[in-house]
């Protein structure tokens, strides 16, 4: 039960990260930090998501910008 009390993103979907990052950067924003082709070729929140779950690197980097951006403090 205490192996989540200091993991940031305990309790939020990859669709909420995701959400919040592209409200707080814009699809550009969030392109100049994590250079994947999903957030600059016809950005949506459901392709995104698709290549995020399939590819484990580009999800460490989106989740660790997030904590940087929300979770530093």
């Amino acid at each position: 039960m205490d192996t989540q009390l200091n993991n940031p993103l305990h309790g939020l979907t990859l669709q909420t990260i995701l959400t919040r990052l592209v409200e707080h950067y814009g699809w550009p924003g969030l392109y100049q930090h994590i250079n994947v082709n999903c957030f600059s070729n016809d950005p949506s929140i459901k392709s995104s998501l698709k290549f995020l779950r399939r590819t484990q690197w580009a999800r460490d980097k989106v989740e660790a910008l997030y904590i940087d951006t929300f979770c530093s403090g």
